[in-house]
């Protein structure tokens, strides 16, 4: 696609020479009379690079720079001025204009400026399609679920987004604590800055300080250079320390003072540097239980918990399952190139049944692979229950830190195994090594449906 000039001159015989000039060159190329024409003709046209006179009757070309609406890309404005104004041609560089060319202008001088003006606005466009795509990706209406849990949660993010609160995040691992954080950026006034996450479960404890506030070079042994911390790199955005229970003690005094001073300095460093960065947090800890062991101070707790947000854990909303099934079958469609309809009902009863441990993430990559493995237009239940079972030699079972329910565990491992072995009695009960009568008792006080087989266990 061919990148648009306007250009812009009182004078018609300079106006067609730079025309012909720059058609010759490949580009597409328009003129106006005067800076009220070409406002009326960027309107409907957005050109990339706009070549204008700098004296001209009525509108000036500064005056033109001033009225060229900014959003969603300008375009880059190169002014074209005599030697007598350069002055003036300097002082509209200051004010956004991309560059100015001296009379008599030089072919040569003036395709290259114009190239760097096509190329900048380019990337400016680029950006601004990458941005957008971001924001649609972390719109509210991409955070998938339409139970009651999950509608109160989509209610709190709308008010607080808009804000400049903190807000901690709590929820099991795989309850999506990431991309709620996102959408809060992504929804508010910060969301073209920077948002930057750091697991600090991750980092061990003597790079935190550096890894937070940068340090200078010659800091300490491998400093070769200076680095900026994420506190500087997020500034005026948001920054996101998700795991933020399992901080240092060391680490949790002096992420105290940052919040209470707006200030950071480097490691290493003398020099003060004020920050304006919203703190976002996240965590699958009691912290409270936490302040009452003494691993977590209770004043940068209260900092922190300003508005407090929980993540139901996708067991708590099973009715969500479907709609994010349907969401994960149509995004790995898309990526795989396939072309899978549906999840068959007795496919989508297994998916049901199970308690995610791993919760939105885990039906995530089950869907994916089961996506990717399956041979047909349809998932079915074999395609499933493979990715649902424990793995052989996996280790010893762990009872969750919350505590289970023991019948409804029993109850959805025999519908496991009666879908496994197709409805037959007999055979899921061998799966499960129990007696077969037990199995037929259990079958009638759970409910569950299945034939008898042609023999005992």
């Amino acid at each position: 696609m061919r990148s648009t000039v306007l250009v812009v001159d009182d004078e018609p015989l300079q106006r067609e020479i730079l025309r012909d000039i720059l058609e010759a060159a490949g580009y597409e190329t328009l003129t106006a009379g005067s800076g009220t024409e070409a406002l009326a003709m960027i309107a409907r046209q957005s050109p990339d690079v706009i070549l204008t006179d700098l004296k001209m009757k009525g509108m000036s070309g500064i005056a033109l720079l001033e009225a060229i609406p900014r959003e969603p890309v300008p375009p880059a404005v190169i002014l074209v001025t005599a030697h007598g104004t350069i002055a003036s041609a300097v002082e509209a560089v200051r004010l956004g204009a991309l560059d100015y060319l001296t009379k008599p202008l030089e072919k040569e001088q003036l395709l290259l400026a114009v190239r760097k003006g096509c190329e900048r606005t380019d990337i400016l466009k680029e950006n601004w399609l990458l941005r957008q795509q971001l924001f649609d990706r972390f719109r509210f209406e991409g955070i998938v679920g339409r139970s009651p849990r999950m509608a109160t949660v989509l209610e709190m993010l709308k008010k607080v987004a808009a804000t400049s609160a903190k807000v901690m995040i709590r929820g099991e691992s795989g309850t999506g604590k990431e991309l709620v954080a996102r959408a809060i950026h992504y929804n508010s006034s910060r969301r073209s800055r920077p948002f930057t996450a750091l697991n600090c479960a991750t980092i061990p404890e003597n790079l935190f300080e550096s890894e937070l506030f940068g340090h200078e070079a010659g800091a300490f042994t491998g400093a070769t250079s200076r680095q900026e911390g994420l506190f500087e790199v997020a500034n005026g955005g948001t920054l996101f320390l998700d795991e933020v229970g399992d901080l240092p003690m060391s680490m949790q005094s002096k992420l105290l003072r940052v919040l209470q001073d707006r200030e950071i300095r480097r490691v290493g460093g003398k020099e003060t540097i004020r920050i304006d960065v919203r703190l976002l947090s996240a965590t699958n800890k009691d912290l409270e239980r936490e302040m009452e062991n003494g691993a977590f101070r209770e004043d940068l707790y209260y900092r922190l918990n300003v508005v407090f947000i929980e993540l139901p854990a996708l067991r708590e909303r099973a009715e969500d399952i479907p709609i994010l099934a349907g969401h994960f079958l149509e995004k790995y469609n898309a990526e795989f190139g396939r072309r899978v309809r549906e999840i068959r009902p007795e496919a989508m009863q297994a998916l049901l049944a199970y308690r995610w441990p791993g919760n939105v993430r885990q039906l995530e990559s089950v869907i994916e692979r089961a996506v990717l493995l399956g041979g047909g237009d349809t998932l079915t239940v074999e395609d499933i229950v493979g990715f649902l079972s424990p793995r052989r030699g996996a280790g010893p079972f762990e009872l969750p830190e919350e505590g289970l329910d023991f019948e409804q565990l029993e109850k959805e491992l025999m519908q496991k195994a009666l879908t496994r072995a197709g409805g037959v009695a007999t055979k899921a009960a061998r799966l499960l090594r129990m007696n077969y009568k037990a199995f037929l008792y259990r079958m009638e006080k759970f409910g569950l449906k299945g034939e008898p087989g042609d023999s005992v266990a």
